[in-house]
This record gives C-alpha cells, sequence and structure tokens, in this order.
C-alpha cells in the first residue's frame, strides 16, 4: 500500500484542525472561523485564519498556507512520516505500509519535474533572446506588460525540431518523451512538440511546472492555434485548472473564482485585476475540475465567451454539474456581450465592465430555462411540448431529491406561464350580483353539476385528479395559466370534461386578481381539506400551493399524453420495426418515471396541525381512506368560500 490522497483526505476528516493548531497558537472564534496573529511572522494585527469547515489555514499576510499535515511539517517541524504517524494515532488510523513500486513513481515524478522545470528556463531564455523577438512582439501586441509575461513565465519554443534536446541533453530521451516535451515517431525518429510557439507553463496545485501550452505565431494551415502538453505521469488535463496555484489564495480574499475558457483570459484578467481566475485546458470542465472549484467557494463564475461556442460550452458544464449540486454547492453564470471574450472586454470597456457582470451573475436554473426556451421556434403545441422535455431531461440528471424535486417545480411553473398564458378575462354578468356580495356564478346545467359533483367526491380515475379539481375550485384565479393543459386532460377523461369545461366558464367570469373561491351552486360540496396536498391545507403560502397545483396539473396531463404516445408508436411497428422499438423502449421507461412520481405525491402525509385548525377537517375524522378518496363530509356550501 501507500499513503493516497484518498487516505489522506479521511485523516483530515478525523481531525479538526483548529483543535491541532491551538496547541501552540492562541485562536480567537470569528464567525465560523477562527483568528490569530500568524504564526509564521511577526505582526500585531491578526491576518491569520483557520476554517474547520474548508480543512486549511492562511496567513493574508505572509501568504502561509496549508493542511493540518502541514501545519504539522512546517509549525511543529516534523517530517513528513513522522507528522502522518502522530496525526493518524490521534485519528486512530492504522498508516499504511510503504510501497516500493509508489515510492520509485514518486521518485521518478520528482526527476520528471526537474525536465519540466529545465524546459520552463530554456523557454524563458530564449525570449529574451534573438529568436524570440516575434514572440515578445506578439504578447505586447495582446497588451501583456513585462510584469504579467515574468509572473506567468512566458517563453518561447524556436522552429528548430532539436533544439530542445540539445539544451536538455542532460536528461535522456525517454524523460524528454515522458515529459511530454519530444515525440518519437513510428519509425523512431524524435523531435521536440513545441516549435515556432509562444511557451505558457501549465503549473500543478503546489506550484510546480507539470507541462506547458503553446501559441503559434503565424497562421498556418493544419497547425491548431493551441497545443497543450499531453497527458503524463505528470500532467493529467481532466484533473488540472490552469493558474489555481495563484487563485486560490486570491479567491480566500474575494470570495470568488472565476473560470474562463482559456489561459490567455486568464492572464488577461490577472492583469486588469482579477488574480481569481482559472481556466480548463482544452477540455470542457470535468467532474474533478468542478469538485475542486467546489473546495474553493460555494458558487464558482463560469465566465465563457458571448459567442455560440461560448454558450454551448456553458451548457456543457452545467450538464457536467446538475448531477452534483447539492445544498448550497451551485454555479454563477456570467454573459459576455456576444461576440467578446473576458480578454477583449476588458481591453476594450475596462475593468469596470467585467467587475459588473461577475457582481451579476445568472443563477443555473435561469440560464438553463432561458437557453432552452431560446434554442428552437416555439411556435407549436409539438414544439413547446419539446421544450418541456428538454427541461425535464435536465431535471432527471439531478441526484439530490430536494434539488430536484425544487427544479422540476420552479421549471414547470415558468413553463406553465410561458406555453399557457392567460385567455382574456370576460366581464362578469351585472345581473349576477348580490346586495353587498361577491358575485354570484352562473347557473351549472345538470350535467356540470353532477360532473362536478363526481369528481370533487372522488368519482374521477384517481384521487389526485379529484384533489386537482378541488384545488381549482379553492383557487380559481389559477385556472387560466392552466386552461391548455386542463383542457388536453379533458380530451383524456370524458368523465371528468364536463367539471373542467365548467370550471374554465366560471373562471372567466372572476377577477383575476380575486381571491375567493368559487361561489358553488347548492348541493355541491365544498372541496376538501386534504392535508397530502398544499393547495389543499389551509394556512398554505399561496406561492407554495401554486406551485404544488402546477406540479399535480402537468402529472395528470404527461401521463395520458405519454400513453397517447405509446400506441401511436406500436400501431407503427409494422412499418418501422427497430426504430419503434427504440421508441417504445424510451416511452416506457417515461411512463415509469410519472408513474412513480405520482405514487410518490399520493404518499404525501397530512400535517397533524392543520385538522387542528380547521373545523372541516376535524369533521372528517380520522379516516384516511375518505381523504385519499377526496371525499368530504362538510356540508353543501351556499355562498362564497373565503
Amino acid at each position: 500500500m501507500t499513503i493516497t490522497p484518498q487516505w489522506k483526505d479521511e485523516l483530515r476528516a478525523r481531525i479538526t484542525l483548529s483543535s491541532v493548531i491551538q496547541r501552540t497558537t492562541k485562536l480567537t472564534k470569528a464567525g465560523r472561523e477562527w483568528k490569530a496573529c500568524c504564526p509564521f511572522h511577526s505582526e500585531n494585527t491578526p491576518s491569520f485564519t483557520v476554517s474547520d469547515d474548508k480543512g486549511f489555514y492562511h496567513c493574508f499576510g505572509c501568504g502561509a498556507h496549508g493542511d493540518v499535515i502541514s501545519w504539522m511539517i512546517e509549525q511543529r517541524g516534523l517530517a513528513f512520516m513522522d507528522a502522518i504517524k502522530e496525526l493518524a494515532a490521534e485519528a486512530g488510523m492504522e498508516v499504511p505500509a510503504p510501497d516500493p513500486v509508489a515510492a520509485q513513481r514518486a521518485e521518478q515524478r520528482a526527476t520528471l519535474i526537474d525536465v519540466t522545470s529545465a524546459a520552463q528556463d530554456w523557454f524563458v531564455q530564449q525570449l529574451s533572446g534573438e529568436n524570440g523577438r516575434a514572440a515578445l512582439d506578439y504578447l505586447k501586441g495582446r497588451g501583456f506588460t513585462s510584469a504579467t509575461c515574468r509572473e506567468f513565465g512566458f517563453g518561447y519554443a524556436p522552429e528548430d525540431k532539436q533544439a530542445l534536446a540539445r539544451a536538455l541533453s542532460r536528461f535522456e530521451d525517454e524523460m524528454l518523451v515522458d515529459t511530454g516535451m519530444r515525440i518519437r515517431s513510428d519509425d523512431g525518429a524524435m523531435y521536440d512538440r513545441f516549435r515556432g510557439r509562444v511557451m505558457l507553463p501549465i503549473h500543478d496545485a503546489r506550484g510546480r511546472v507539470i507541462a506547458f501550452g503553446g501559441r503559434i505565431l503565424d497562421k498556418r494551415e493544419g497547425v491548431a492555434k493551441y497545443l497543450n502538453s499531453p497527458d503524463t505521469p505528470l500532467f493529467d488535463k481532466g484533473r488540472t485548472l490552469y493558474n489555481l496555484h495563484r487563485a486560490a489564495p486570491s479567491s480566500r480574499q474575494s470570495g470568488r473564482v472565476i473560470v474562463v475558457e482559456g489561459y490567455m483570459d486568464v492572464v488577461a484578467l490577472a492583469q486588469a485585476g482579477f488574480p481569481d481566475a482559472v481556466a480548463p485546458l482544452g477540455t470542457a470542465l470535468t467532474e474533478t475540475q468542478l469538485e475542486m472549484l467546489w473546495r474553493m467557494v460555494e458558487r464558482p463564475l463560469l465566465c465563457f465567451d458571448g459567442d455560440a461556442a461560448g454558450q454551448k460550452a456553458a451548457m456543457r458544464a452545467i450538464a457536467r454539474a446538475l448531477p452534483l449540486l447539492k445544498p448550497s454547492r451551485t454555479l454563477g453564470i456570467v454573459r459576455l456581450p456576444a461576440g467578446l471574450d473576458p480578454d477583449d472586454l476588458v481591453r476594450e470597456k475596462g475593468a469596470q465592465a467585467m467587475e459588473a457582470l461577475l457582481a451579476e451573475p445568472a443563477s443555473l436554473l435561469d440560464t438553463l430555462w432561458e437557453y432552452e426556451r431560446d434554442a428552437h421556434s416555439l411556435d407549436s403545441p409539438e414544439a413547446k411540448a419539446g421544450l418541456k422535455a428538454r427541461l425535464m431531461e435536465h431535471v432527471d440528471r439531478i441526484a439530490d431529491t430536494d434539488i430536484r424535486a425544487l427544479y422540476r417545480r420552479e421549471l414547470l411553473d415558468r413553463f406553465s406561464a410561458f406555453a399557457y398564458p392567460p385567455r382574456p378575462q370576460r366581464a362578469a354578468p351585472q345581473a349576477g350580483r348580490w346586495q353587498g356580495g361577491p358575485a354570484r356564478t352562473p347557473a351549472l346545467s345538470p350535467e356540470a353539476r353532477k360532473a362536478l359533483r363526481a369528481v370533487i367526491e372522488g368519482g374521477a380515475r384517481s384521487s389526485l385528479m379529484a384533489a386537482v379539481m378541488a384545488g381549482f375550485v379553492r383557487h380559481p384565479q389559477w385556472i387560466a395559466g392552466h386552461v391548455e393543459a386542463l383542457s388536453r386532460l379533458a380530451r383524456h377523461d370524458p368523465k371528468a370534461a364536463p367539471a373542467i369545461e365548467s370550471l374554465i366558464e366560471l373562471s372567466e367570469t372572476l377577477d383575476s386578481h380575486g381571491r375567493n373561491a368559487i361561489s358553488l351552486p347548492q348541493g355541491i360540496p365544498a372541496p376538501p381539506v386534504d392535508n397530502r396536498y398544499a393547495f389543499l391545507r389551509e394556512g398554505t403560502t399561496p406561492d407554495e400551493a401554486r406551485e404544488e397545483l402546477a406540479e399535480a396539473v402537468a402529472l395528470l396531463v404527461e401521463r395520458p399524453a405519454l400513453e397517447a404516445a405509446l400506441a401511436a408508436t406500436i400501431a407503427r411497428f409494422d412499418s418501422d420495426p427497430e426504430g419503434s422499438f427504440a421508441e417504445q423502449v424510451r416511452l416506457r421507461e417515461q411512463l415509469t418515471t410519472v408513474d412513480e412520481r405520482l405514487k410518490a405525491f399520493g404518499r404525501r402525509k397530512a400535517a397533524p396541525a392543520v385538522r387542528d385548525r380547521d373545523p372541516a377537517a376535524a369533521a372528517a375524522g380520522s379516516d384516511e381512506t375518505a381523504l385519499a378518496a377526496g371525499n368530504s363530509t362538510d356540508p353543501p356550501a351556499t355562498g362564497a368560500r373565503e
């Protein structure tokens, strides 16, 4: 075995950092963190902080930074293995036995670092020489100062295919290949990977050079503008963020981290006063990189280019992030003006323009909604259904059940408001006014009266249908936003159709801002108080009731629509067996998902406190079966219900 990163993570998790540091340094509680005068340099005002939540200490004065292991090494003066053994004994963990193979790999890694460090020194020398004049002019043309070039370690790789090999002749050829600095062709010939390029070193979290990026100086057909080192024993591009070693300390002061598309954007932002920027390296953000960002801040800011490619890159990152979302862990999306990247923005409009955008990032949910809403024309019912399907595909990727439910409710609410806008309200007939009271509802036909009674008493095909109809009786001001969905539901459920049509007709006579329930004719029972549903529960906030009622309608409409689609797919099996079968599998999976959601909706528990304060619920007693069916023991209502 060896001491793996996972083992060290477990060790850190079992040790409270502040308790270890307090043995030698006096700490003062400051919110969720601790403060002290730094033990690594002399100071009078505390600038040393300790965060048990994040597992690190940091001094804003001298830059000292580390975890509990580095504290034992740097402050206590212990060797690495001695620090590990002492902490493991305190945590009750077994120290893994030494692994000779792992030790050899660590030694090899250290040796390869020597190669990349030597290559970096040589590239910097070339930039300041005669061969590097064009590269230096290019950097100046981009507005990079000499100080910026020195800080980020810009260099130059000459055109000569053997120049680096001659300069690093003290290292074996295999080492140059293993670091990605040289390429061996199929015929055994070897040549330098980077030629005729401005060079930029890529560091690990400890600030060691592990790879390079090179930017071509002149346009050549078939030659990539940017070239990165390949994956090597030192470098895994999916586990590395460019500039992390500089951005991490800066982000602890700013409370943010900015993610841009390329390393030139990082350099431009740093020069403009934004040192807390990082970039992936030629690939979309990976799960590992997202976890690295979330260890720094709760809401990293994705700041991609304002063109279509940049927006797609942001959506790819969002798709990766959705399964990983947790409470208080999300993303902010910064939308740049069309045609501008961060480098362009700070050069053309100044740092204040960038600061203004960073101050008001869009939420992940807003970005999802707006991207999918604007992705296609929505001029037909089929296109609108496609929008809903795409939104729900995103929602289904979310692993956290609470976050998934909240996203589903919010997106369904937005979809309903967008797809089913309120119809124009008709003026209520004046002849139906009470003296000094609210408007009466128009007389119902015997058929509509019978249908509405059947629905409210649970005669419809499901208790959820009964609850939804009762919900709209209680909250008629929301019927207009669901007219299209209710009309589709009426087509799929003929028994409920007359009641649905009557509710729609009655709602059109109401003031759109009214809050009173529909005044029901003699003989129609008042809506039941079913404590499983927020929209039937006394004391529920309007927002909660509206969101849950919208979700219930969506569920009721979605299942028959899927059943109809499945029937149509089965009907065309003979003409398209392969395509029909694949579509059937997909639709059956969706039906299963909807059924699970319907069951979950029906398993909601009543709130005991509601029955204590609601006379109608008390009259219903403890008969959960009656509640499940949507029954009510309330007497018939004769007036408008508040």
